[in-house]
């Protein structure tokens, strides 16, 4: 059942439907270069119409046919794909009028990642810092936002822990992901607080046409071992699929002449899908990462749990309406020489609301999330809701794209706050376009910031949020086979919260004192052909302390990242290099930690129908690096927390087909 609205006429097409919920939006031009706009609803019909400009009313209906024949190469829809995260609804990357990384599953499934992290390492404006590997604590920073201004999103299910407020990143099994988006830039007024560089959301597997079940086995150094499994399945407008993987690893140690530190994760996924005859669905998911993972002094026990639940229907021709309730729980139970229990819940309801006309769209919504905090520390108080209204409208002039995004957040610790952005895009020519954009974000405090009170430190109940202003101008070119995008940005930071402590006493609070100004460069640039994939990206991040003068801690000033695979029928082989400058683990720029580079490299082949088998040495120089310093427990002393040296992991793998 399929549903237009044109400016000049209805041309339907009989089309293969892919039977999904809701195709996506697509842009190309006919030969004439005018740009056409698609928009394709998949139900009972294979038909969809096209939506074009005025220009077309001086050309004859019976040329559109010539315009469908002439729709971008499966090669540069790949190098333009559909994103979702940019903007409340789809787009291509180059509509979305923003820097968005795409990590597809052939991606996912090329590189062989051993953690989550390891997709993000060196991507365009992102640093990742860990205290170790496997499973080890990582922090994340994107555009030079800290460590809790990226938000991170799970089938749209935002997942951090309310007392720390920073997302698990560690706990999350590449093996259970579909694709992940990576968009820079403040997006809080789509989405709220702590969106400060951006967002990270990653989906979870789908059921595929023609796959009813898959297993892996996996092993490799450290004595480390995994298995995966799951089914999947469609029967008429309905799909589920349910897919678990355990791994397990003695680990390695995380200091000179220290212990091995193992890790062990159980994680699980389950999703049901329907697909209305009307147009829209309803759709739940449950994800959890369950395990153990050690660390120096200690270890933890932790529980990652998300659930989401949404419904989406079609009111009219005009109007699409969607709400998602979900719940995200965060979970931490820690032995050793400083026990302690963190438990956070957060649940979420979201109600949007798009209205389209012509080509135009606007999007209204509501949100409501609750926190609740738990465990053996105090706080004084253990609950919060946050209230937002939010809208977002998506104007296109032919060549000329306009977006505004407005939001209201109503939070009963730290009051109101207003974000706001406004991007411009232009259509040069067939292959480049121009964008410029302005927005402002902030992030909140967290629960330990205002109402944790343990020996020598009390929260500040008083704090204000965190706010930011980034200024963005960005340049791309689009072709058949490759692609290439320039973004250079601003981000102005002030009222940061920061720990501040009486040098007598030593009884310390976090304080509203600081600024920042983060200036930066990001260049990326990839080719697909039917032999090669090669993706390459570099960062430059100029971040200063406002008041200090000093570079904010942990942040590389310069990164580098370039994979390259090379394709035959059967079989592929590729390489990972990673490059990073050095950086300052402390806010007084005392303590400097070495840059470090790294080469990965990878093999897999098809052998049967149904069966393949892959081999990965990371790490292949053998480097001993360190992204972070720690402390002993005992005598203050600070330590390098090492990454694993070189690495290997043979996987074979059976997917049954239909």
């Amino acid at each position: 059942m399929l549903r237009w609205a044109t400016w000049v006429g209805d041309m339907p097409v009989p089309l293969f439907c892919c039977q999904s919920t809701a195709c996506p939006y697509s842009l190309f031009r006919n030969e004439n270069q005018i740009p056409v706009r698609v928009r394709a609803e998949c139900g009972a019909s294979s038909m969809f119409r096209i939506q074009c400009p005025v220009l077309l009313a001086g050309v004859s209906l019976a040329a559109l046919p010539l315009a469908v024949s002439a729709q971008s190469s499966p090669e540069s829809d790949a190098l333009d794909p559909i994103v979702v995260t940019a903007t409340l609804g789809p787009k291509t990357v180059g509509e979305s009028l923003s820097s968005v990384t795409v990590i597809e599953k052939e991606d996912i499934d090329r590189q062989q990642p051993a953690e989550f992290r390891d997709l993000l390492r060196a991507q365009p404006g992102i640093n990742v810092v860990s205290d170790g590997s496997y499973g080890k604590t990582t922090s994340v920073f994107l555009r030079g936002a800290g460590s809790s201004g990226t938000v991170l999103l799970l089938d749209g299910i935002r997942l951090r822990s309310a007392s720390a407020g920073i997302p698990p990143w560690q706990f999350l099994p590449p093996e259970l992901m579909e694709r992940v988006e990576l968009v820079r830039g403040a997006k809080s007024s789509l989405y709220g607080a702590d969106a400060v560089g951006g967002v990270i959301q990653a989906f979870t597997l789908e059921p595929e046409a023609g796959r009813q079940g898959w297993g892996e086995l996996k092993g490799g150094s450290h004595q480390t071992r995994e298995v995966t499994a799951g089914l999947a399945g469609r029967k008429g407008r309905s799909s589920f699929l349910a897919g678990g993987v355990y791994s397990d690893t003695d680990g390695t140690n995380l200091r000179a002449g220290g212990e091995d530190k193992g890790f062990r994760n159980a994680g699980g996924l389950a999703k049901l899908s329907h697909s209305f005859d009307q147009g829209g669905g309803a759709g739940l998911t449950v994800f959890q990462s369950e395990g153990n993972t050690e660390f120096e002094g200690g270890d933890t026990d932790f529980l990652i749990r998300a659930m989401g639940l949404h419904l989406e229907a079609v009111a009219s021709d005009y109007w699409r309406t969607r709400i998602q309730f979900s719940e995200a729980r965060d979970e931490q139970d820690t032995f050793g020489a400083n026990p302690s229990t963190f438990d956070t819940l957060s649940r979420s309801a979201r109600w949007e609301n798009t209205l389209t006309a012509g080509v135009h769209e606007l999007v209204l919504g509501t949100e409501v999330m609750l926190d609740e905090v738990d465990g053996t520390s105090n706080f004084t108080e253990d609950s919060r809701t946050n209230s937002a209204v939010f809208g977002q409208g998506r104007l296109n002039f032919d060549a000329t794209d306009l977006m505004l995004s407005l939001r209201l957040d109503d939070n009963e610790a730290y009051g109101k706050e207003e974000t706001g952005g406004v991007a411009f895009g232009h259509q040069l020519d067939r292959a480049h376009r121009f964008r410029l954009s302005y927005a402002t974000s902030f992030r909140a405090p967290t629960f330990n910031d205002l109402y944790l009170t343990v020996p020598f430190y009390t929260g500040n109940p008083d704090l204000d949020a965190e706010e930011g202003q980034m200024v963005e101008a960005g340049f791309s070119g689009r072709y058949d086979q490759w692609y290439w995008d320039i973004a250079l940005y601003q981000n102005d930071v002030k009222d940061l919260i920061t720990y501040v402590s009486d040098p007598v006493t030593f009884e310390g609070t976090m304080e509203n004192v600081e600024t920042a100004r983060i200036r930066g460069v990001e260049v990326s640039s990839g080719i697909e052909t039917a032999d090669w994939n090669l993706a390459a990206a570099v960062t430059y991040a100029d971040t200063e302390n406002r008041d200090t003068g000093a570079r904010l801690p942990r942040r590389a000033e310069k990164n580098l990242r370039l994979d390259i695979d090379r394709l035959f029928s059967q079989w592929s082989v590729g390489a990972s290099f990673i490059a990073e400058s050095d950086r300052y683990n402390d806010a007084a720029n005392t303590s400097l930690l070495p840059g470090y580079g790294t080469v990965d490299l990878r093999a897999a082949w098809n052998f049967q129908p149904g069966w393949s088998a892959s081999f990965k040495v990371d790490n292949v120089l053998d480097r001993r690096y360190a992204t972070s310093i720690g402390y002993d427990s005992a005598t203050f002393a600070p330590f390098d927390y090492l990454a694993a040296g070189r690495t290997f992991m043979a996987s074979v793998r059976y997917d049954f087909q239909q």
